[in-house]
């Protein structure tokens, strides 16, 4: 009896393609991470309420929103290549505006800089993720995607440590028991000198960017575009819309990843609100990453022997409920519930991207994944509505109670929330393909 043939997640001639797009999913992790905390931030050295300070979300990932599509189509009617060219230079111009917003100390200059960086990152993503699932065969295609985004955990981290060292643990606003009760004259120059701290690592990182982009101009990439004729993107749409495991993906992605960044953007009001410091908090956020890079590479694991629904139907609902741990315990307690979200966190982006564009043809991937990259918004949007949330009662963290619930902790139901949808999802797809193993 012949032994089965095992399948790799990456083939050896690809193996240097694979190596190198995945060192982008690092480069957009550490934007994410680094830019968490400058929320907090911004509230404090420009004196912000909590749903104002939240802009710097709206503008990160509506930035994703807008420019996903667009990228799409350039891919789609160019290369993989060019449009990661094009994703890493509005990558670094958008970075490098940090520079004039921290000379003009205006909080839009700012916003406006985070929203070029991440249209060069919808490029980025846009074609990155398409790229990985064809490396390959489709069977492995879930396994493959998780294996590269393994990688973002990595930027991540990085991303954070670069955010508490040189820039929480450094800003002066943040060591002042009373900011705004201080002289304007003195506030003022506090105020320049935390904004060339919040400057100085978007410079670098774009200088950085900027290297990376002639490496990559450097270097061969195979399959460089897509051959035969383009099917009409009216068409394209239309098929998608008809596919209901792709719809519901979308909806479910806006809704993990405001999720996702509702619980890394709070953690650091949630440890104001009991009486903890950013830079501490910072430390709490660094396990939670550390627990979202083992997550990844359990759920890799496990998705060997499990369905990509069931795998993403079980984290989901662990998700949930440890934030629903973050709602109802009080103290630290509430806080270590926050840090453990992250490990159930880690698959879900990649699998519910993975199970969206399964079975789709390779044009209708680049636009399915623009959809997909478009639904980051639930990260500028949610947040958003959590921080109204705790504004409520006023700009502190801890102004009204709610059913002996403080705001700050109320405003988690709303992930909660999200994580049941998506595991709703999760449950369906894994039923769905159980039907069909039947049949």
């Amino acid at each position: 009896m012949s032994k089965p043939v095992s399948i790799p997640v990456v083939p050896k001639k690809l193996m240097l393609p694979f190596i190198l797009v995945t060192s982008l999913f690092a480069l957009w992790g550490f934007a994410n991470a680094v830019t968490d905390p400058m929320v907090q931030a911004f509230k404090k050295v420009l004196e912000l309420s909590n749903s104002q300070a939240a802009w710097v979300q709206m503008a990160f990932y509506g930035g994703y929103f807008c420019m996903a599509l667009p990228a799409a189509l350039y891919v789609r009617k160019f290369s993989y290549k060019s449009g990661v060219l094009v994703g890493l230079t509005l990558y670094a111009v958008g970075a490098l505006l940090f520079y004039p917003a921290a000379t003009t100390g205006l909080f839009w200059f700012f916003c406006l800089g985070l929203y070029i960086l991440t249209f060069g990152l919808a490029f980025l993503e846009t074609t990155a993720n398409p790229y990985i699932l064809a490396m390959g065969d489709p069977s492995t295609a879930t396994r493959r995607l998780n294996l590269a985004q393994a990688f973002n955990p990595v930027g991540l981290i990085a991303g954070l440590m670069v955010a508490k060292f040189f820039v929480l643990d450094l800003l002066q606003s943040d060591d002042v028991v009373n900011f705004s009760a201080l002289p304007e004259a003195q506030k003022l120059l506090i105020k320049s000198a935390d904004l060339m701290v919040i400057r100085n690592p978007y410079v670098i990182l774009g200088l950085v960017v900027l290297a990376i982009l002639i490496l990559i101009a450097v270097n061969k990439m195979p399959q460089a575009k897509g051959e035969g004729a383009l099917p009409s993107v009216k068409h394209t749409f239309a098929n998608l819309f008809k596919n209901k495991k792709y719809t519901l993906g979308v909806l479910s992605l806006i809704l993990y990843m405001g999720a996702q960044i509702g619980c890394w953007t709070y953690i650091y009001q949630y440890a104001e609100s009991k009486g903890i410091a950013s830079s501490t908090a910072a430390n709490y956020q660094l396990v939670a990453f550390i627990l979202f890079t083992i997550g990844r590479a359990l759920g890799t694991y496990m998705l060997k022997f499990m369905s990509s629904g069931r795998l993403l139907f079980i984290f989901s609902a662990l998700g949930g409920l440890f934030t629903l741990g973050v709602v109802v315990l009080e103290g630290t307690f509430g806080l270590y519930s926050l840090v453990m979200v992250s490990l159930f966190l880690s698959i879900m982006f990649p699998t519910i991207y993975g199970i969206a564009l399964e079975g789709l043809k390779e044009e209708e991937s680049k636009i399915g994944a623009a959809g997909l990259v478009m639904a980051i918004v639930g990260g500028a949007l949610l947040p958003k509505l959590q921080g109204m949330i705790i504004d409520l009662g006023g700009v502190g963290v801890n102004d009204i109670t709610v059913l002996g619930l403080s705001e700050m902790n109320l405003s988690f139901l709303l992930p909660v929330t999200c994580f049941i949808l998506v595991a709703i999802y999760g449950n369906w797809i894994h039923k769905l393909g159980s039907k069909r193993s039947i049949r």
